[in-house]
């Protein structure tokens, strides 16, 4: 679907399905919510996509030119954009409440799973967190 290194200059939106996102060999999320956004770094940073997103079953996707829809349709770039700006603020909080327990000393217990609550922000348990529609999927179509 989208292969790391590649650039397609692709946004994919997820219908239905479920994918796994991959990235060095490692998977770092499972995705499986309608409206969830791929290629969306790799179309605003004019780069290539930095990761693989694979199917896990047969899905479902709304595919479109990045350039065309994110500078004609400005409610797919408020989409795109509160999509990154969930992500980034749940990043940061983690980060924040990191660097609060390593400055107070705390426990190499409390800050494992502190970790642990950082890799689930684009795992299984958060996913929805990372790439979850704003707040509806615009391109979902009646009866799909």
């Amino acid at each position: 679907m989208l292969a790391a290194g590649s650039k397609t200059g692709l946004l994919l939106i997820l219908e239905k399905g479920a994918v796994a996102i991959v990235r060095d060999g490692i998977e770092i999320a499972k995705v499986a919510e309608p409206g969830a956004v791929f290629g969306e770094l790799s179309a605003l940073l004019d780069q290539p996509h930095t990761a693989d997103v694979r199917a896990l079953e047969a899905s479902q996707f709304h595919v479109a030119n990045a350039e065309t829809l994110l500078v004609q349709n400005p409610v797919a770039l408020l989409y795109v954009a509160a999509v990154l700006a969930r992500r980034l603020d749940a990043a940061n909080q983690t980060l924040i409440e990191l660097k609060s327990q390593i400055e107070a000393g705390k426990s190499p217990g409390v800050i494992e799973k502190t970790l642990e609550k950082m890799e689930s922000l684009l795992g299984d348990n958060c996913a929805n967190l990372a790439y979850a529609g704003y707040p509806y999927d615009p391109y979902a179509q009646p009866g799909h």
